[in-house]
């Protein structure tokens, strides 16, 4: 039994207590259209094929940020709202491939995007893990990635276990801009603090 997923993101202003926000027309995107052509292009790996592309493609493709030797990605079939995957650049799937370096940038970037998510969205606690092989329930066995899916008190309600239904209140592309904004904030902040320190 699949669930199905109702975007909702006129619902963010219910959520974050802001009421100015106005409800669009259509309540709901049908993503089983655009999901036939994804798993199309999955066997081309659209992590390798988002990085081949220009920079400028970045936000179309959910592409977050581009680390040295790793990535953040939105994934696009979100369990939650903020739900991303960590991956290395280079196309490894198991964890006895990837050199202690870039297992480190992993890392490094998991605990970056908690405390963005945290910092954020604000959510109550997270379910992070990867799953090695299709067996697994990996969508994508070839190229290895961590899930980091943020998680609220209650996210779980009738919705999912009564009508097999997921409501996600905010689009990704807003989380994404939301994200940006605040990732070049502290980013700046930091700059800010080194220069005087320095000084």
């Amino acid at each position: 039994m699949s669930i199905e997923t109702i975007w909702a993101p006129w619902r963010l202003a219910y959520v974050a207590g802001d009421s100015d926000e106005k409800k669009p027309n259509n309540s709901k995107t049908d993503c089983k259209e655009e999901s036939t052509q994804d798993h199309q292009e999955e066997k081309e790996c659209f992590l390798c094929k988002y990085l081949k592309e220009e920079t400028s493609q970045d936000r179309k493709n959910l592409l977050f940020l581009r680390g040295e030797q790793a990535m953040v990605v939105f994934n696009r079939y979100p369990y939650n709202n903020g739900h991303m995957l960590i991956t290395p650049r280079e196309h490894l799937s198991d964890l006895l491939e990837i050199p202690a370096d870039v297992q480190a940038e992993c890392q490094q970037l998991l605990a970056q995007m908690v405390t963005l998510l945290r910092e954020t969205i604000q959510p109550d606690g997270f379910n992070i893990g990867l799953n090695l092989g299709s067996v697994a329930g990996s969508g994508l066995p070839g190229h290895l990635h961590w899930h980091i899916v943020p998680r609220w008190e209650g996210d779980t309600n009738f919705m999912p276990v009564v009508g097999n239904t997921k409501v996600i209140p905010q689009s990704m592309e807003a989380l994404y801009d939301l994200l940006s904004e605040k990732l070049d904030s502290a980013d700046q902040s930091q700059s800010d603090s080194t220069i005087s320190n320095g000084a």
